[in-house]
């Protein structure tokens, strides 16, 4: 590299986007801007309107997505004086599946006026989960045909994902998808904006829309199974050209350089995935290492070794080839509450006085509850949660389950309740790692990223205790960012100061803290006793022996739609 390059990397999440400029020697990141959603999640009505959304809704507005664009890769530039001659590339990263119907030349259906004010016209986010009724008959169907693609997903498809989404636009609002000329993930429609170019990634079709290396999609005679009108999707609507992860997608059109202050040309990355493109920024791809990417939810991704006959790992959320890094298999499993469960306590369980005490001591309520919480030992709360108040995404695959909070009495404080939640999460990440091992996928090392491992110590020390692993944590703090900057590092190329593929960048721009968080002997003795209770409630909630979970949603949403 005879001149200073630098990459730019934009990470797409549940309620912000962030874009962080980073030194192509060595992953420094120079300057970070974040864009707070003017709509942010959309699960009540739909912006300017009073049309109102039903139970499990989750939508998104994509002129969002462009704003991120358009104001922090002018901040960033700005902030840290770089010549835009000197950025060489750029990627982008996104929470999936995130997909939304659009027109041929990629205009949203949603932003045209005709379509504005119907739902399903808009971004499904990844936590719309209104499509369990299409996921749960999917999952018949291709059971009952002897479709094998099941397996490479655990034995299950989730409501979360593309199939199921755009299945439940054509039930719902045919019209819709009669309208839509394309249906496409949220990741590969920014890139679309940044090229003028449609591509399609590997990576949310091998894990979020059942597309296989070896087989493709499934044939059409299984869409056609489902419904009759689906059975050309994948050809009408999709497309069966992908790209791999790192490739170039195309140049910065001129449109997009007049957004973002860069220069028109400059290379932009094959989309990725937040959980998938953050591997890397640990600093290796070797095999055996699962990184967990905490937040909202959490999503675990993991290499592993090609085998001549795959292994399933009941309730992962996919195995492809390529997935991650290519050459390697790349896994994925996740939960999906987590920092959503926390915050939702927060909002909604907590008593005035802790806020006032906070606000005292100039203190976030999270870190008084966190400093309170760690003067418990293990067990001394006397409760056990179930971390499902988002459903369970591995090792069950279901949406309809509830959480759970056991053993509380009039004496429970708030802290006890918010460790209980805490350890529930860690219970849940403890079944994950067990089913893989169990399975034959051993899980050799744990590695930490996201918001969460920055900000909740006490947390990190549960999970070390509970899982007995130790765990390391990415030493960058917007480590999806940083991971899609290393990816437009490849598409750049070494001839334009970047790199050959993702395993060099990853030697020379990653890296993880000094500080790891070891098991505690003693609060690891007791943290079994307690998975063993939740085991017993994972199962009898979890695996049909009592439904209850589902009766009263069921209710619920009868109450509501009446």
């Amino acid at each position: 590299m005879s001149r200073q390059t630098y990459a730019i990397g934009v990470d797409f999440g549940t309620e912000s986007g962030r874009a962080v400029l980073v030194d192509v020697r060595n992953g420094q990141e120079i300057a970070t801007a974040i864009y707070p959603y003017a709509n942010g999640v959309i699960d009540e009505k739909l912006p300017g309107t009073n049309i109102r959304l039903e139970p499990d809704w989750a939508l998104q507005d994509p002129n969002d997505y462009l704003d991120v664009f358009k104001i922090t890769i002018p901040a960033i530039l700005k902030e840290s004086g770089v010549d835009p001659a000197n950025v060489i590339g750029i990627g982008v990263d996104f929470t999936a599946c995130t997909m939304l119907p659009t027109k041929a030349d990629g205009t949203p259906l949603c932003m045209l006026p005709e379509w504005r004010n119907t739902p399903h016209a808009w971004v499904k986010l990844w936590k719309h989960h209104a499509a369990q009724p299409e996921a749960n008959q999917l999952n018949h169907l291709a059971r009952e045909l002897g479709y094998s693609f099941l397996d490479r997903y655990g034995g299950k498809i989730s409501s979360e994902w593309f199939f199921p989404k755009a299945w439940q636009i054509l039930n719902e609002a045919p019209e819709v998808y009669a309208a839509a000329d394309r249906l496409i993930e949220a990741t590969d429609w920014v890139v679309w904006q940044l090229t003028g170019v449609e591509t399609r990634n590997e990576c949310t079709a091998g894990y979020k829309a059942m597309w296989s290396k070896s087989e493709g999609f499934p044939p059409n005679e299984f869409f056609k199974a489902l419904d009759e009108r689906m059975e050309q999707i994948v050809d009408q609507k999709m497309s069966r050209t992908l790209l791999p992860l790192g490739a170039k997608a195309g140049g910065l059109s001129q449109q997009a350089a007049e957004w973002t202050g860069l220069l028109a040309g400059t290379a932009v990355a094959v989309a990725n995935v937040d959980a998938h493109v953050t591997l890397p920024v640990t600093g290796n791809t070797e095999i055996g290492t699962m990184v967990m990417i905490m937040g909202t939810s959490t999503c675990d991704v993991m290499n592993g070794e090609h085998r001549d006959e795959l292994p399933i790992v009941e309730g992962m959320c996919g195995v492809v080839d390529g997935g991650i890094v290519p050459g390697m298999l790349g896994y994925e499993a996740g939960q999906s509450g987590v920092g959503d469960i926390f915050a939702w306590f927060i909002e909604h369980g907590v008593p005035g006085d802790y806020f006032e005490q906070a606000k005292a001591e100039d203190i976030n309520i999270h870190t008084l509850l966190e400093r309170e919480a760690a003067k418990l030992q293990p067990g001394e709360s006397g409760l056990l949660a179930l971390d499902w108040f988002n459903g369970n995404r591995s090792t069950l695959v279901d949406v309809e389950l509830n959480g759970l909070v056991l053993g509380m009495t009039l004496a429970t404080s708030a802290p006890e309740i918010y460790r209980a939640l805490l350890e529930a999460t860690a219970y849940g990440k403890r079944e994950i790692i067990e089913t893989f091992n169990q399975s034959g996928v051993p899980i050799r090392k744990l590695i930490a990223a996201g918001g969460l491992p920055e900000k909740n110590h006490l947390l990190m020390q549960i999970y070390a205790d509970v899982t007995n692993y130790e765990i390391s944590v990415i030493a960058s703090k917007q480590a999806p960012a940083l991971g899609s900057a290393m990816h437009g590092a490849v598409a750049a190329g070494v001839e334009a100061g970047g790199y050959a593929d993702i395993a060099s960048a990853a030697k020379q721009m990653g890296r993880l803290k000094t500080e790891t968080f070891k098991p505690i002997p003693a609060n690891v003795e007791i943290y079994d006793q307690l998975y063993a209770e939740y085991k017993v409630l994972y199962n009898y909630f979890g695996r049909g022996e009592n439904d209850v979970m589902k009766r009263l949603r069921m209710l619920r949403h009868a109450a509501l739609t009446a």
